[in-house]
């Protein structure tokens, strides 16, 4: 089971999101510096970072899109101790879970998730996160531990349909069927990504009853 089943074109929302916000994003590492030495400073170092860090995203992407493990590995835990704890960060943390997936690593693919859980300021790519661990951990067969995450980081909002769908995979795996078929239902209703793959899960449930 892939992680990223439901939620593959969050990964291109995300690098749009870069692209148009990441300059933003860079800058709030570094805006306590404006009342230290000055607004045009602020504004230099500010811009001179900015162009730093978003050139060395956009390589980290480059390296990951390619299959270059070695180099996406570096990259991404280097820009990751640089900018700990923000919003980058955790972009970060998200393509070096892909990277670790790829690789065939999915003890550094749950490391990568639980740190971008537990350092992101942003609830919806902390819900991101959240829904490509619950399904790894399904992949796992750890089911108690998915539900409990899915229980957790649910709030009914927009990855509601995502969250549907993951709870539907969790109960065909421990073999309750009308859980999974009323989850799979909610999933289509709510807007959750890959309908079609949802309708198809639906047939191959057993009938009811």
């Amino acid at each position: 089971m892939s992680i990223y089943e439901t939620d593959d074109e969050k990964a291109e929302a995300i690098k749009k999101w870069w692209k148009e916000n990441g300059f933003s994003v860079v800058a709030g590492v570094t805006i306590g510096l404006g009342a230290i030495f000055g607004w045009r400073a602020w504004t230099d170092y500010r811009d001179s970072v900015g162009q730093q860090a978003s050139a060395a995203f956009e390589q980290l992407l480059v390296s990951a899109d390619r299959g270059d493990t070695q180099s996406a590995l570096a990259q991404s835990r280097l820009l990751g101790e640089e900018f700990s704890s923000t919003t980058y960060a955790t972009l970060v943390s998200l393509v070096q879970a892909r990277v670790e997936l790829d690789a065939g690593n999915p003890g550094g693919t749950r490391t990568a998730l639980e740190k971008a859980i537990a350092d992101s300021p942003d609830p919806g790519i902390t819900r991101i996160a959240a829904l490509r661990l619950a399904r790894l951990l399904i992949a796992e067969g750890d089911l108690e531990a998915a539900a409990s995450l899915v229980n957790k980081h649910d709030d009914g909002g927009t990855f509601s349909g995502d969250f549907a769908a993951v709870r539907g995979d969790i109960a065909h795996a421990q073999g309750h069927t009308s859980d999974a078929r009323a989850s799979y239902e909610k999933a289509i209703a709510t807007g959750a990504p890959n309908p079609d793959q949802l309708r198809l899960k639906l047939e191959n449930l057993p009938p009811a009853g």
